[in-house]
């Protein structure tokens, strides 16, 4: 496959305007500029000198420096600028993507394809990806212009057709998958046009060397009002807090300030506006007194805070839950095209981006990919030692029973990150999980002989508890009964069953619609004789 689409893409390759001396700047004065690179790894403020051989030029305290034009993005006024860049893809969207995922994302592409990308920043927020053939030896085979914005540029590129692909932390309103629709593009939510490729957590983080640990949601909402000033009154230091936001036209800023806040915004202004996840990371590595909120990719020297929900929930930041979209401040990480507007090499792209080979390339980039994770359910897990406590809620009736029965089960089985969710009353499966069984069962394949898989089945606690019960049941079978469907033979050495629990062993609060979609789920779990 790979053979055939890289003819396809030399025959068209040849047809590409792809401006001649990219690289050449108009015009730049000698002033101040910051190099920065997408990994964190430099961080260069100077003098402007010149621009050669794709190599900036800057005068620091230390000399003259040369570094890479392939390795930065130039902030400033001073920055040179270039001319227009015209390439066979254009990707617009989001800067948690473009910026901390693409250039990796696009050098895995490259390798699949036994070429080479060749990384160029025409200007800040741009990547152009140049694809040569023979391992970098070869013919230039393709070219993506990688433009890191915002979300809502993703569908309005992709509205004007000026982009091939969107790229979104959120996912698509029904007003813009409604404006797509009419304009010919399609069904934005179907399966060959939204794509899921990776999940991101919003991290609370601090300085590493901040005593804290632990946040309640309430302390959160303190911290971000501005009535909790000082790190001794949650249980730290005596030391003013530093509080770090994101500017609030973001994604980011709009989704951990509803998080903790609804519609009903504080108007507290906090003492710095980062503009992106990048600078927060920075700043946090630097001000010892400093809380702020960036995605999992960024948080480097950062240390994360596990967050404790209105319920008394932990949730930690790592990838299993993260992957399991337990932990309430995850989102998921999108491209988006359009059906009549999209072509080999943007296809291609796609289908690699949600393929198994890209996930590597995914976790390198800092970002919590789609591939399943084994986790014990013992006695040392903290979920196990929280559901032990939830056993006197329920007391000795029916439901303290099913409880038991629940813990007594686990005993058996480990856990896989998979997990299906669903609408309220709904046994149909959301967008995730269809790409989510092809994955499950491909790791499957290769489990030993005898092999036992449950798929257990949970529910919100709308209703009545027994109705709940059942509902959990029809859920874990309609998933069987898929899986089944789906794998054919594939899966004779494996033996599946199903059962359910209801609504006991919450992951989130009952009490918002996001704490309830939590909990709708079907969780996978893999008989301990497997080896991990």
């Amino acid at each position: 496959m790979a053979y055939d689409l890289k003819n396809q893409l030399k025959t068209s390759a040849a047809a590409v305007a792809l401006v001649s001396g990219l690289m050449v700047p108009v015009a730049g004065a000698a002033d101040q500029i910051s190099l920065k690179s997408t990994d964190g790894t430099i961080d260069l403020v100077g003098e402007f000198v010149e621009f050669s051989n794709d190599t900036y030029i800057v005068r620091t305290s230390l000399g003259d420096l040369r570094i890479s034009a392939r390795s930065v993005i130039c902030e400033g006024d001073a920055c040179p600028t270039f001319e227009d860049v015209t390439a066979d893809v254009a990707i617009v969207g989001a800067d948690s993507v473009g910026l901390g995922m693409m250039p990796l994302l696009m050098t895995g592409f490259a390798a699949s394809l036994d070429a080479e990308a060749e990384i160029s920043n025409p200007e800040a927020g741009q990547s152009l990806a140049s694809l040569i053939d023979d391992g970098g030896f070869g013919e230039e085979i393709g070219t993506f212009l990688v433009s890191s914005t915002n979300d809502d540029n993703a569908f309005e590129a992709l509205l004007d057709r000026s982009a091939m692909i969107g790229m979104t932390s959120r996912r698509i309103t029904q007003d813009e998958a409604r404006a797509l629709r009419a304009d010919g593009a399609g069904s934005m939510v179907s399966p060959g046009q939204e794509r899921i490729i990776a999940v991101d957590s919003m991290v609370v983080a601090t300085h590493a060397s901040n005593p804290v640990q632990t946040l309640t949601q309430a302390q959160l909402q303190g911290i971000f009002s501005g009535q909790i000033t000082n790190w001794s009154q949650v249980g730290g230091p005596n030391k003013r807090i530093t509080v770090i936001a994101q500017d609030d036209d973001s994604a980011s800023y709009d989704y951990f300030m509803s998080y903790l806040f609804g519609e009903e915004l504080p108007s507290f202004q906090p003492q710095a506006i980062s503009a992106d996840d990048q600078t927060v990371s920075n700043v946090l590595f630097h001000d010892t007194n400093a809380i702020g909120y960036l995605g999992y990719a960024f948080q480097r020297g950062a240390k994360p805070v596990t967050l404790v929900n209105e319920c008394g929930i932990a949730n930690t930041p790592d990838a299993f839950s993260a992957k399991t979209e337990e932990y309430e401040l995850g989102r998921r990480m999108y491209l988006y095209n359009r059906a009549d507007n999209v072509d080999a090499k943007a296809q291609q792209f796609l289908d690699y981006a949600i393929s198994n080979e890209a996930d590597s390339v995914i976790g390198k980039s800092g970002f919590i990919d789609l591939g399943i994770l084994r986790r014990s359910q013992d006695d040392g897990d903290a979920r196990r030692a929280a559901l032990t406590a939830e056993v006197a809620r329920y007391d000795v009736g029916f439901e303290g029973e099913v409880m038991s029965d629940m813990l007594e089960t686990m005993d058996q089985y480990d856990r896989l990150s998979t997990t299906f969710r669903f609408r309220t009353g709904s046994s149909r499966i959301d967008e995730r999980g269809r790409l989510d069984m092809e994955r499950l069962i491909a790791y499957l394949e290769d489990a030993p002989q005898g092999t036992s898989l449950t798929f257990v089945g949970f529910t919100d606690d709308v209703g009545a508890f027994e109705g709940n019960r059942q509902l959990a049941i029809q859920r874990a079978e309609a998933v069987l009964e898929e899986v089944r469907a789906v794998a054919d033979d594939r899966l004779s050495n494996v033996t599946m069953a199903t059962t359910g629990f209801g609504e006991v062993a919450p992951s989130a609060c009952n009490v918002s619609e996001r704490g309830r979609a939590i909990n709708r789920r079907v969780e996978v779990w893999v008989s301990k004789t497997q080896e991990s």
